[in-house]
């Protein structure tokens, strides 16, 4: 089953569903106009034969505040794989936060990761993916990731990256750097800085390559 977060926008009080899955939403205290939602482990994870799938949905305008109360680890999956789903739409003027914790594979695990996101003109998305190969003194198992965002009909973002081991310490992905944190902007742009990319359309991805997660200083959620 899916973890869904359904929100709609109300002038009394923003309405706002939760459906479990791998993963237990819940809905926390809030300033008018915002949804905030934590979003814990409801079992062991990640392991073999995992589908998480997280669903998220707003329409009208309501600032949606995802809060991870702690990072992921993939574990050793001894032959397994497992996979990590997000699909994100926004309508109507919604925007979304979503500054998740480290997701940390470890040696022996297989993941696969995608996010998709359909955004209507005039929403926007502010997201932040920490990727971490490998516990302490480890190498780390096999991550690929898909990340396909939309605004309207256009294609905003198309990025595939493949970091298993043998791929990853190539020149031009990783190097000798073992965390990838990343943010991504959808439906506007951050300011210029040379560790920021300019999608041509309205976004940007601001990325640093480091030795530890706590090195990086995209680590501030945003105001």
């Amino acid at each position: 089953m899916s973890t869904r977060i359904d929100v709609t926008a109300d002038p009394v009080r923003d309405r706002c569903l939760l459906t479990a899955g791998h993963l237990s939403p819940r809905r926390l205290h809030s300033p008018p106009g915002v949804v905030r939602v934590a979003l814990v482990a409801a079992g062991a994870l990640l392991l073999a034969g995992d589908e998480v799938r997280i669903e998220i949905v707003a329409e009208g305008p309501v600032r949606v505040e995802i809060v991870e109360t702690a990072g992921t680890v993939a574990y050793a999956m001894r032959g397994g794989s497992a996979r990590w789903d997000v699909d994100i739409r926004l309508t109507d003027g919604a925007s979304l936060h979503w500054y998740a914790e480290p997701f940390v594979v470890s040696a022996g695990a297989d993941v696969t990761r995608t996010t998709t996101a359909r955004l209507a003109a005039g929403c926007t998305a502010r997201l932040r993916e920490s990727l971490v190969l490998g516990r302490y003194a480890e190498v780390g198992g096999i991550l690929r990731t898909a990340t396909r965002a939309w605004i309207d009909d256009d294609l905003l973002l198309a990025e595939d990256l493949d970091l298993s081991p043998e791929s990853r310490t190539g020149w031009a992905i990783l190097g000798s750097a073992r965390c990838l944190d990343t943010v991504t902007t959808l439906g506007f742009r951050l300011p210029d800085t040379p560790q920021t990319l300019q999608l041509e359309g309205p976004g940007s991805i601001a990325r640093q390559l480091i030795h530890e997660q706590h090195e990086s200083n995209l680590n501030q959620a945003p105001v």
